[in-house]
């Protein structure tokens, strides 16, 4: 098999999935390839997305050659990121699974305490919704 080329399409569009509370502390972070293949490149890259996307109201961002799609749920950030060729829409729908399940499993909006207290139906949910999880 000849390996992919960055426009042919692959059903393995996510590359990491992350929520971080209002200080940009994780609380969930799921990486998917070699992209920030340490601990210390992943927290920078936290620390970096969270700086650029706390106050801004959008949902899409673009970021060291990443396609970043965010949402804020009353005290939590949760962030999709896939690579720079990908579609937001995709993305999109990945981040709207995500919210839409935690918060029927909540039965309402998602917040930190209640994550931190089902943080293993949240690993669950992430799983369940991310090829190679």
């Amino acid at each position: 098999p000849q390996p992919l080329s960055p426009q042919e399409p692959s059903l393995y569009t996510v590359k990491a999935v992350l929520i971080l509370d209002t200080l940009g502390q994780r609380l969930l972070a799921k990486y998917y390839d070699g992209t920030f293949p340490t601990a210390k490149e992943q927290v920078a890259f936290e620390r970096n997305i969270f700086n650029k996307t706390h106050r801004a109201g959008g949902e899409i961002a673009c970021l060291d050659g990443l396609t970043v799609v965010y949402r804020s749920s009353i005290d939590l950030f949760f962030y999709v990121v896939g690579g720079c060729q990908e579609n937001e829409l995709m993305l999109s729908a990945v981040l709207a699974c995500l919210l839409d399940t935690l918060s029927h499993l909540l039965r309402k909006e998602v917040e930190k305490r209640w994550l931190l207290d089902n943080m293993e139906g949240t690993f669950l949910v992430v799983d369940e919704i991310v090829d190679r999880g």
